[in-house]
């Protein structure tokens, strides 16, 4: 009988969730979305030393807001689920409450001769690879070495046994066979073979706190809890000749779970992994959210940065995966329907800041004009502009709904960020103080503006409906009928209204902003002529 497929994501809070990070669980989640099956979150906490707080939340919080929601570990307010349930019978999900599981797994595996007590302090071991790198040799803590070192090989039977009762500092490392071909299938990258005397004895489980390293952990967990795949990322392919071998140790073989290694995510430029590093050096975040650590020092985030969530995973999704076709823009959905391990590529996938910007501008495209508004309010209010009310108030900088809607409609096409609107129209609700000196140089001269001047008459004598589409033809008429040059008056015009020879048509600009307005700031460039 075929097993249902569940696998899982499982991080550890040591930090914030690098995008990397958050391709991995994605491609975990599109591969058990399309099976039918189940995706769980597990918090790898079992390295006390290096755990951050607020990391796990940070961690859940930005996989809510990327939609990857999983089916086990945590509950409908972000919180991991600790208590077995029916819905949740491998309950908990945080490794470092499960605890008591481990030390009996790794005991059988000592007790059956596949793992030892090992009572090597730091400084023995520090002094161990000194004087082997003296001699030309690469310490391996494995059969070569294991029986110059104090462990339960090398020590009188009576010597480790006391020392398991009076010391708190050993461990249980794997016992690595000898001289062993491990033959590994991955999902990915195919047949791989190493041979076991390359490989060291691995820590196991740690008296100290009581609790596993990553490799006994993993394996445990992964077992119990019935996963079926595990999909990581390519740094913990050096694991996997022992995380085959703990299977055989323990006897799981038959339901060990496939393995499929992601490639890294590739810096912008030059070689090697993409870090944080690179984004403060380019200009870009390389985390999901804005992220705060314990010295007060800010990382930027795509949430912060004003990335829609799905273009931020449509975006992971073809960072080492393709669907064979041209199709670049997926939903969710969508993406569950066509990914497939079959084409994630082996080799790097190389980022590039531009095209999360051009995903993101795509994005923005197909939004409603209405949910675009309601986005783009928090950042006018920002700015000291009110929007309330049924009419427009340049002077108490106070405009209805209905006029933000029409100024949204009319650059949502050149935008990328909703935050991009400000940038792009700022001049619909403050009227310009400043000119930009290059286009006043170029374009405010006496022969341009004196002509400008008459067709800002011409508008505010205009009496049609005064509309984009009543107006603009009348417009381009009049300066074509007095033979003046359209784009020298236009632009020395738009200057005018803008404060720059860039924006939006003037027909558009004069009948949003209204002829009161539009006379203001023709009386206030004459003024300052």
């Amino acid at each position: 009988m075929e097993r249902k497929t569940r696998v899982r994501f499982a991080p550890s809070p040591t930090g914030p969730l690098h995008m990397g990070g958050v391709r991995t669980a994605l491609y975990n989640y599109l591969f058990a979305k399309q099976r039918g099956g189940d995706f769980i979150i597990r918090i790898e906490d079992t390295d006390s030393q290096r755990f951050v707080p607020g990391a796990e939340k940070y961690i859940i919080e930005a996989l809510n807001w990327c939609g990857i929601v999983p089916d086990e570990g945590v509950d409908a307010s972000g919180n991991v689920v600790e208590t077995a349930s029916e819905r949740h019978p491998h309950a908990p999900y945080r490794q470092s409450q499960r605890k008591p599981i481990y030390r009996k797994y790794a005991e059988e595996l000592v007790a059956n001769g596949f793992a030892y007590y090992a009572f090597d302090t730091a400084e023995e071991l520090g002094a161990k690879r000194a004087e082997m790198e003296a001699a030309g040799q690469t310490f391996i803590y494995n059969q070569t070495t294991r029986l110059g070192l104090r462990n339960s090989l090398s020590l009188p039977e009576a010597e480790w046994k006391e020392l398991l009762e009076t010391r708190t500092d050993w461990t249980i490392r794997f016992r690595m066979p000898e001289n062993r071909i491990v033959k590994m299938d991955d999902l990915i990258r195919g047949h791989v073979e190493v041979n076991t005397d390359t490989l060291d004895d691995k820590v196991l489980w740690k008296r100290a706190d009581e609790l596993p390293t990553y490799h006994l952990a993993n394996i445990v967990d992964d077992h119990l809890m019935e996963i079926t795949e595990v999909i990581r990322g390519e740094e913990w392919l050096p694991s996997l000749p022992l995380h085959y071998l703990l299977y055989e140790a323990f006897g799981w073989t038959e339901t060990q779970p496939r393995f499929a290694h992601l490639s890294l995510l590739l810096k912008p430029d030059g070689k090697g992994k993409l870090s944080k590093r690179d984004g403060d050096r380019l200009g870009f975040p390389v985390f999901p959210l804005k992220w705060v650590n314990a010295e007060g020092e800010v990382s930027r985030g795509y949430r912060e940065d004003g990335y829609f969530p799905e273009a931020f995973v449509n975006l992971l999704a073809m960072l080492g995966w393709n669907p064979g076709n041209d199709q670049e823009i997926f939903s969710l959905e969508e993406l569950v329907q066509a990914f497939s391990l079959e084409r994630v590529v082996k080799s790097g996938a190389r980022f590039n800041a531009d095209k999360a910007k051009w995903y993101n501008k795509e994005y923005l495209r197909t939004k409603s004009v209405s949910e675009l508004t309601d986005l783009y309010i928090p950042v006018l209010e920002e700015k000291g502009i009110t929007v309330s009310g049924e009419s427009v108030d340049f002077a108490g900088r106070t405009f209805p709904r209905q006029y933000v809607e029409r100024i949204v409609a009319l650059i949502q096409e050149r935008a990328t960020f909703v935050a991009d609107f400000w940038d792009i129209a700022s001049y619909l609700f403050i009227a310009p103080e400043t000119f930009v000196e290059k286009d006043a140089a170029k374009f405010w001269k006496e022969e341009n503006y004196t002509l400008a001047l008459q067709v800002a008459d011409f508008i505010l004598g205009f009496e049609g409906e005064f509309t984009k589409e009543s107006l603009e033809g009348p417009l381009e008429e009049y300066i074509r009928g007095n033979e003046w040059p359209m784009g020298k008056v236009m632009n020395c015009l738009r200057l005018a209204l803008v404060g720059a020879s860039s924006g939006l048509g003037i027909a558009d600009i004069v009948t949003l902003i209204g002829k009161e307005e539009f006379a203001k700031r023709i009386g206030y460039i004459k003024a300052t002529l």
